[in-house]
């Protein structure tokens, strides 16, 4: 089959590596358009692209008349689409023979959405997966051509839990261009009235409300890791609050939880004795590594000799 593929982040890279080495030609690559400077910051599916060989395209937008009529001369049989930043219209759609599928970083209907990795982590959810979706007009509703489930470690961040989706992924986008080859592929309609949204992150977010529970703050710190990240401010008395990126950390499981510190507000340093214990509004949170502005990442007991004396609030 004559592929195009449709890609821009990381979660993509995969996909394009496994589809250029097997029996298929891509023809053309599909990206967003990037207009910085600096090459390190250069969208991966860019990089990924030259170092195949394979021809880099990035319009204004997929969507446009003149970007159709591309499309269309290709004369394609399947758009592969992964992690590409645009919602593709009707028309791009029917430009290829047998239109697009996509590879979506959950188990539709569950986070339809930009960030649906981040999305189960920040839920504390303990399975997710890949789905492989014959493209629609709605937000991933086309029915679904394969999934793919897998265990969330408790400690798995969200860049390594999608690292291993996209691995896990490209698999399952390969079988079933394999499967549409040969005529084979069966659709399933997913259960529309289960849905639910995973919209984009915003760097605000990661602001840490440390009246929730401790478990509720760690899973917002695996799921903000490792974008936007998750920050609060160290108050000193008599000082400027400096803003710190938490980066990582532990539920205390040293006593019970509701028990931990009696009286004490969320956000106040309970113990210092080597460790970053912070009361939050049920257990304690252990901050094992965090980085004040300006510095590097740092572990706790280092931060502690250098800002003694402080506690945690969210402004």
């Amino acid at each position: 089959m004559k592929l195009v593929m449709l890609g821009t982040g990381p979660f993509a890279v995969p996909t394009l590596q496994a589809l250029a080495g097997g029996p298929h030609e891509v023809a053309l690559v599909v990206s967003r358009p990037f207009k910085g400077r600096k090459k390190a910051l250069r969208p991966p599916m860019h990089t990924a692209a030259e170092e195949l060989g394979i021809e880099l395209w990035t319009p204004e937008s997929v969507n446009l008349p003149e970007s159709i009529v591309r499309l269309e001369s290709l004369e394609a049989d399947l758009l592969v689409v992964c992690d590409y930043g645009e919602i593709l219209k009707p028309a791009a759609l029917g430009a290829t023979r047998l239109g697009g599928v996509n590879l979506h970083g959950s188990l539709l209907p569950k986070y339809r959405g930009a960030a649906p990795v981040q999305w189960a982590v920040w839920n504390g959810d303990t399975v997710t997966g890949n789905t492989v979706i014959q493209m629609t007009a709605g937000l991933d509703a086309g029915p679904c051509l394969a999934q793919q489930r897998v265990d969330i470690d408790p400690d798995e961040t969200a860049g390594e839990l999608e690292e291993r989706l996209a691995l896990l992924g490209a698999e399952a986008v390969v079988d079933v261009v394999e499967k549409l080859t040969a005529g084979t592929a069966e659709t399933v309609e997913q259960e529309h009235t289960a849905a639910s949204k995973a919209p984009r992150l915003a760097k605000q977010d990661g602001l840490v409300d440390w009246s929730l529970p401790a478990l509720q703050i760690k899973n917002r710190v695996r799921a903000l890791s490792p974008w936007p990240r998750t920050f609060s401010f160290w108050h000193i008395e008599g000082r400027e609050p400096v803003r710190v990126v938490i980066d990582r950390v532990q539920v205390d499981q040293s006593g019970e939880p509701e028990a931990s510190a009696p009286g004490a507000a969320p956000g106040v340093v309970v113990e210092q004795s080597g460790k970053l214990l912070v009361q939050t509004g049920e257990g304690l949170l252990e901050v094992l590594t965090l980085q004040p502005a300006g510095k590097r990442v740092m572990q706790a007991a280092e931060f502690l000799r250098g800002y003694s004396g402080g506690r945690f609030a969210s402004e």
